[in-house]
């Protein structure tokens, strides 16, 4: 039975290993174009699997959310496991920054490079809108929910979903037809993820070998500092979260870190959060997560528990500076944790989310925009690291809000 459970785990990591031999083959022994082309249609498998994530979820969060919220014998409950869950999202926020402030000046990754600050200006391909509370809070509530479901954008559809679960339950009776129809279709589509699950490897084995047979070995090698240094940065977050985590959950740690394995490895391998969703609520119910209690939290943590991204503002803004010799005081430095904790919240739905309130950062503190282009080349292989992160600091969120309701 051990086993059957550990067969998605196992083939994601065997199309891992096939996929970098795959990719620095190609990479080594073809001409350039032939690996650009290659890498064109082997990253094909990844967008299939990305794609058929991206049709269940809006169905998924909407059904389960209302059908969480109109079983609720008391509404009063909706408030409460939302004030906890944002209790811990601000508090796992402010600690992912501090962390990744801190890390960043003890390895001082950046001090070296000595670059001169640039006379022009480049085009990084970086759509640098301005991500302020001001656009994010009203883009919250939805004009229209076909639009927002069509677009997969989590938090709108969640708070259309939270007001439509509360005017159920207040119908009472007449809306038990509703919840009944909401219910099978929720374990329906859950049954269609099962299905899409079994795609995972290859999208795996595609993002890989993609990503390789372009950038080859010698990415390593080259960026291999600041890759180590900012993946020993994330493997001390899940130390300290989990630890935290224990304190809540005490041994029950340890069955939660078997549960969502494969979700983990499933964000890392595709360097999506989003392409773990469906499987995590799955786990998250299996670990014994109330049903309620997963369907409210993990659609807010989307949006506001990155943890893993928070981790990465903070170290790659402050990297740059140091890339540039541009000083930052304690002062500054905290001030930029600070706008990166506001400005990050409207960050989910955005193409590279994480590299534009970057830009917009540097841009504040007189730091050159142009460093992006620095990280610009190894962003995928960071960006694996943020996403498996991400989904272990949101099944932390739902377990000890879990807990704390009883």
């Amino acid at each position: 039975m051990c086993m059957k459970k550990n067969k998605l785990t196992f083939f994601i990591f065997i199309a891992l290993l096939l996929g970098i031999v795959t990719g620095l083959a190609v990479h080594e022994y073809t001409h350039v174009d032939t690996a650009k082309k290659f890498s064109e249609y082997i990253s094909i498998l990844t967008d299939i699997f990305l794609q058929l994530v991206k049709m269940i979820i809006a169905p998924l969060v909407l059904s389960t959310l209302v059908v969480g919220i109109a079983k609720l014998d008391d509404i009063k409950a909706v408030g409460r496991i939302g004030g906890r869950s944002l209790l811990w999202f601000i508090g796992a926020s402010l600690l992912s920054l501090l962390m990744g402030m801190l890390l960043v000046n003890i390895f001082q990754p950046g001090i070296h490079l000595n670059l001169p600050k640039p006379e022009t200006t480049v085009n990084l391909g970086i759509q640098n809108d301005e991500i302020s509370l001001k656009k994010f809070i009203p883009h919250i509530f939805p004009k229209s929910i076909i639009e927002v479901m069509a677009s997969n954008e989590i938090l709108p559809i969640a708070v259309f979903s939270i007001f439509l679960g509360i005017a159920i339950a207040a119908i009472g009776e007449k809306g038990r037809p509703l919840v009944k129809g909401l219910d099978a279709l929720a374990h329906a589509i859950l049954k269609v993820t099962t299905y899409v699950m079994f795609f995972a490897p290859f999208a795996a084995f595609g993002a890989i070998a993609s990503i390789l047979a372009i950038k080859g070995g010698g990415i390593l090698k080259t960026f291999g500092l600041f890759i180590g240094e900012f993946y020993i940065g994330l493997l001390l977050l899940w130390i300290v979260l989990l630890f935290v985590g224990f304190l809540f959950i005490r041994k029950k740690i340890f069955s939660l870190i078997r549960h969502i394995k494969e979700p983990t490895l499933l964000a890392f391998s595709t360097a999506s959060s989003e392409s773990a969703l469906p499987k995590l609520i799955q786990q998250l119910e299996r670990f014994g997560c109330p049903p309620k209690v997963i369907s409210f939290v993990l659609p807010l943590g989307y949006s506001f528990n990155l943890d893993g991204s928070m981790m990465y503002m903070t170290f790659a803004s402050i990297f740059i500076a140091q890339a540039y010799g541009v000083p930052l005081d304690f002062g500054q430095q905290i001030t930029m944790l600070l706008i990166l904790m506001l400005t990050s919240k409207g960050i989910a739905g955005v193409p590279r989310a994480s590299l534009v309130v970057i830009a917009g950062t540097l841009a504040t503190f007189n730091i050159p925009v142009e460093g992006i282009g620095i990280i610009l080349g190894i962003d995928q292989l960071l960006d694996m690291g943020r996403s498996a992160t991400n989904v272990v600091g949101n099944s932390l969120a739902t377990a000890v809000v879990s807990k704390w309701e009883k």
